[in-house]
């Protein structure tokens, strides 16, 4: 359970109808290869122990004795493993009938969790047989379901609504709710997480008809979002009567929105997968809507009705645990290709419309935009190109900026002149070269000397060139930066660092690439998607160190100095959005990147990304405006605020202490 992972396993194992024998052995086996999976928490299916189906023989106290002795034969069977098992089981209690989880841990039958909501329809008639939880808690009397060779004593089992409290891992608490409860309009989970619950196991037995699954699946989705949790849904399969309907097996766990892992429908399978409580806990905490956990929280809303969520605690060991679910080295950008469409598209409109509105408001004549021919000032460009679209005003009264220099190669120039023409902007070039050569002999420095003073003289230069333009023109200076540049610092402070709206500002740099290459894609027009198609082809430089005149090459490139962006977006994800700890952040880069960067260029590069985070604050602190585009954004007036002045020194160790 390192870092918060932790290991469930949904069950349905094949079971006989009014078999106990036989339906408990199943179990038991399948508790076994839970255990061999390193699984610390397994759901079964409701009433897995009789079999769902059994109908009027629920009456019969041959069928319900025999279930009580299974559940006690499933507890000592779990003796000794290190696991949380719930198994659905049919309990007699005060003069009534009660569709129950049995809560088992070390060979201990911890708690009955009963029923709240019963269905009384169609082909589900629980009514006829089971009572609904009133919210009184009982206690079962389990000493008349002890075998003779038993020789230790047998406590009252708790009958009644817990949250189930792991001693050695605080973000572990886990509730219990079956299949109906999550279906009706108030579900008993959103107790649950009130009080504190961070995972939510579902013990059911659905059945399949058309279309079900796919509302399932988003039920469970969406309720885990909702509730800032992780969710276990474990249904029955095949081995359920198929006299009237049939079951699917279908079994679901989901994070925080996330579905993680499902089963095949109608091949009866143990599904396994991982969740982080620690990530939960951290959303919940940074949730201001979120609501604080509640002592002894009611499991209904009605007044009339005072049932409790009461705690038990268990333990489990604190091993690592090994991870099953993937990491996607990309978390900013979708894997499949429709989404990935989508989410550019969205994108675009987001930041066009944002553009749109300050144009509007400011009575701006043009929009003036430094252009490079590079990836950035490119999506900003298309951005201005998009917002005029959307005033209805001509491309011409954007007004793009090419100011070559020192190292400024051939190929960007031509890139950004055909670009420009392509895009029917009115397109100026303004050399620097004079200026910046008047301003270093003004300064007193020598152009001989490639320091951090010859390359941000040349920025700031280009900066004051497109304000005076703008003043020109009656103009709105467009910011090219992206997020990826601004989690780095890599900007000079009051040249690329500002403009007057930065409609980039919280796009990441491996996104970056996607949209202008579905803008190219979906252009229309070939000329524009040729020219695309190259600038996604040149590699990310600032071109503020010499070259020949006639180069096509760089002889500068980011990603040789700050570290590969893909590597710094995925740290800039896991270690700011998440608040992972750089611990964990190595981990999953390890796992993620595995046999693309070894663990020492990893370490490398995520001790170079913490240093530069800490460091360069102040750039962010006073930051100009800019649409929030997706969750991560480094913006001052959004969802980052940070002193400038802050140690890294709790950070930058911990990472320092990490060993490749």
């Amino acid at each position: 359970m390192k870092d918060g992972f932790i290991k469930l396993a949904a069950c349905t194992p094949e079971i006989k109808v009014a078999d106990v024998d036989f339906n408990i052995s199943q179990i038991i086996e399948q508790i076994g290869l839970c255990r061999d999976k390193g699984v610390k928490i397994a759901v079964f299916p409701e009433l897995c122990i009789t079999g769902y189906t059994c109908q009027d023989l629920f009456f019969q106290d041959v069928l319900l004795d025999k279930a009580m002795e299974g559940c006690l034969k499933i507890a000592e069977a779990a003796k000794g493993i290190d696991m949380l098992v719930a198994v659905g089981v049919p309990v007699k209690a005060k003069g009534k009938l009660y569709n129950c989880a049995a809560v088992i841990k070390d060979g201990e039958i911890l708690a009955f969790v009963p029923k709240t909501h019963l269905p009384n329809y169609n082909e589900f008639y629980e009514a006829r047989h089971f009572a609904a939880y009133d919210g009184i808690p009982a206690k079962i009397d389990l000493t008349p379901y002890v075998r003779e060779s038993n020789d230790g004593s047998i406590l009252p089992v708790l009958l009644g609504q817990y949250i189930f409290e792991c001693e050695k891992v605080p973000e572990l608490k886990v509730g219990f709710e079956i299949c109906e409860d999550l279906w009706v309009p108030d579900p008993v989970s959103n107790y649950l997480a009130k009080a504190g619950a961070t995972i939510i196991c579902n013990l059911s037995a659905s059945d399949e008809v058309i279309g079900k699954d796919s509302y399932r699946r988003q039920l469970v989705s969406n309720q885990s979002a909702r509730l800032v949790c992780g969710y276990v849904y474990c249904s029955a399969g095949n081995g359920e009567s198929t006299q009237d309907m049939v079951f699917s097996g279908h079994n679901l766990i989901a994070e925080d929105g996330a579905l993680l892992k499902e089963s095949r429908l109608f091949e009866n399978e143990i599904t396994v997968s991982e969740i982080d409580v620690k990530k939960l806990v951290f959303e919940r905490r940074k949730t201001s809507t979120y609501p604080a956990e509640r002592t002894n929280a009611a499991v209904y809303s009605s007044d009339t009705r005072d049932g409790k969520i009461g705690s038990i605690k268990f333990s489990l060991s604190r091993d690592e645990c090994l991870l099953t679910r993937s990491f996607p080295r990309t978390p900013f950008i979708p894997l499949n290709q429709t989404e990935r469409n989508e989410r550019c598209h969205l994108i675009l409109q987001m930041q066009s419309h944002g553009l749109m509105k300050r144009i509007a408001h400011t009575n701006s004549k043009t929009v003036v935009i430094g252009i490079s021919g590079g990836l950035d000032s490119t999506l900003a460009l298309l951005v201005c190109i998009m917002a005029m679209d959307l005033l209805k005003r001509p491309h011409s009264d954007i007004v793009a900026v090419t100011m070559p220099c020192f190292g400024t190669t051939k190929r960007t120039r031509s890139n950004a002149e055909i670009l420009c023409r392509a895009l029917g902007v009115t397109f100026r070039e303004v050399d620097i070269t004079k200026s910046v050569l008047q301003h270093f002999e003004d300064i007193g420095h020598d152009v001989n000397d490639h320091s951090v003073v010859f390359e941000n003289g040349q920025a700031r230069e280009r900066t004051k060139v497109l304000m005076n333009i703008a003043n020109q023109v009656g103009g709105l200076v467009v910011g090219t930066g992206d997020l990826s540049e601004l989690a780095l610092g890599w900007a000079t402070y009051n040249g690329d660092h500002m403009s007057m709206y930065g409609v980039n500002a919280s796009v990441p740099k491996t996104l970056v690439r996607h949209i202008v290459k579905y803008y190219a894609e979906t252009c229309g027009y070939k000329p524009l998607e040729e020219v695309l198609l190259d600038i996604l082809d040149t590699p990310v430089s600032p071109e503020l160190l010499p070259t020949d005149e006639s180069a096509t090459e760089m002889t500068q490139k980011t990603e040789d100095l700050v570290g590969p962006y893909e590597l710094h977006d995925f740290f800039l994800y896991y270690g700011i959005r998440w608040g992972f700890e750089p611990e964990k952040v190595y981990r999953l880069a390890r796992l993620a990147f595995d046999g693309e960067y070894s663990k020492e260029t990893v370490l490398k590069w995520l001790k170079k990304f913490y240093w530069r985070f800490f460091s360069q604050q102040f750039k962010r602190s006073c930051l100009p405006d800019g649409a929030k585009i997706g969750t991560v954004t480094l913006s001052p007036r959004g969802d980052w605020r940070m002193p400038s002045d802050a140690s890294a020194d709790p950070w930058y160790r911990q990472a320092e202490g990490l060993e490749p």
